[in-house]
């Protein structure tokens, strides 16, 4: 499975988890490089398994909190940690 932002793949994996109708990438399969950690909303502190957004930055322009990940996922959400998740302009297929 990849994600791709205007024709660059940004993550590139087979070992997907799905949660809540979204895939997860590992970190290590992810271009880090293109993420820019962004500022917690009020809404992002609110989320119980501290959510943190990234603008996905390439070729000079800013796909605004197009990727995330759980810094502390609760339980039920465990099996996400430590991975990104993509959605807005970015295709994951």
């Amino acid at each position: 499975m990849q994600a791709t932002l205007n024709g660059h793949v940004i993550a590139d994996s087979d070992d997907i988890v799905e949660a809540g109708g979204y895939q997860y990438f590992p970190s290590t399969a992810t271009r880090l490089e293109w993420l820019e950690k962004v500022p917690k909303t009020e809404s992002d502190r609110a989320c119980p398994h501290g959510v943190q957004f990234y603008d996905v930055v390439l070729d000079n322009t800013r796909s605004s909190r197009a990727a995330w990940s759980y810094e502390s996922p609760r339980p039920a959400m465990q099996a996400v940690g430590g991975r990104f998740g993509f959605w807005q302009d970015v295709k994951v297929e």
